[in-house]
């Protein structure tokens, strides 16, 4: 099955305040771990919002003594019957107001201290950094949705490859066969240029629906990543195995024919050289093959070269096929030739 390689976890570097670039502090290409400073943004006006924002809290602090220190004089006296009530309660007023007014101040304090922060620019992932899409001096705005750079974690990697719905409910209904056993879902790796994966995957998971138009369901499977071999993007082509099937026969495909009803059929060389059509059934094909699990039986001799000479009932003199792949079937003395 084709498929491409997917990093098994992904991060877009984009920044959460807006300002001037001043230094980038990270190799392309290299490794980042999370919480390393990838980027520095200038700083200043955001220095001067936390100054400004400590000197409001600084102010609602005072305000909060002074409306305490008057509360409280206000209750004295009203233990004396010096004050009235309405004077009590509107100090008591002003002194809680004064609170709310120092949480807010608090607030807005740890807001500025929060974008302060921001102006430094994190790794948020371990894992391969790429290309830097700015250079110090470059203006960057909160959200923007070109990314800064892409941190890619590749120590494990995922392959997604496409399998159509008819080869899904062949899978599903092969598992009902008694020919066909479960085996290990270990999934092995052509990559492009012809050579085999050291590693092995196994199938992690599958798209619970079918693509409406083009008929094929994602599989993913996980892959162990070492040596950083695979790279995101990269097509491979996946072979997973779906079952074992016993007491079957790998037939070429060329001895296989279809009647006039479409059934797939081959033609058998018996023990005294007759020729007996059979109708066969087929699971699927490997290579130049099929694999045959019906209409077979251990010892039969089936013709793969020669069969405009091999019709059902006539006699024929076999020859097995030899090792450079001649092979065929001739009329015996007297049998007739079609």
């Amino acid at each position: 099955m084709p498929g491409r390689v997917v990093a098994s976890s992904e991060a877009e570097v984009r920044p959460q305040v807006a300002g001037i670039i001043t230094e980038r502090l990270f190799d392309e290409g290299g490794h980042v771990e999370a919480g390393d400073i990838l980027y520095r943004i200038d700083a200043a006006r955001y220095d001067a919002a936390v100054a400004q924002a400590e000197a409001a809290v600084a102010q609602a602090q005072a305000q909060v003594k002074a409306t305490r220190r008057e509360a409280e004089r206000l209750e004295t006296l009203s233990s004396r019957n010096v004050v009235s009530e309405q004077a009590l309660d509107s100090t008591i007023a002003a002194r809680d107001g004064a609170v709310a007014s120092l949480q807010v101040a608090e607030a807005q304090l740890q807001a500025a201290r929060i974008e302060q922060d921001h102006t430094v620019i994190r790794a948020r992932l371990s894992g391969e950094i790429g290309l830097s899409m700015v250079s110090p001096g470059a203006l960057v705005t909160a959200s923007q949705q070109a990314p800064l750079a892409t941190v890619r974690n590749i120590d494990q990697v995922y392959v997604d490859v496409t399998q159509s719905a008819a080869e899904i409910l062949a899978f599903r209904r092969s598992h009902r066969d008694e020919r066909v056993k479960d085996i290990p879902q270990e999934v092995t790796l052509t990559l492009a240029d012809g050579s085999v994966f050291d590693q092995t995957g196994t199938l992690t998971a599958a798209e619970p629906v079918v693509d409406p138009l083009t008929g094929v369901v994602v599989l993913r499977i996980e892959f162990a990543n070492p040596d950083k071999l695979l790279l995101p993007g990269m097509y491979v082509q996946a072979e997973m195995p779906s079952g074992r099937a016993e007491g079957a026969f790998v037939v070429p495909q060329e001895g296989v024919a279809r009647n006039r009803r479409g059934q797939p059929t081959a033609m058998i060389v018996g023990p005294d050289g007759t020729v007996e059509q059979r109708v066969l059934t087929i699971r699927q094909d490997v290579g130049q093959s099929w694999v045959v699990t019906g209409g077979l039986e251990d010892g039969d001799r089936v013709v793969v070269k020669g069969l405009q000479k091999a019709s059902a009932g006539a006699k024929v003199k076999a020859q097995e096929r030899a090792a450079e792949g001649q092979n065929g079937v001739t009329p015996e003395a007297g049998a007739p030739a079609e």
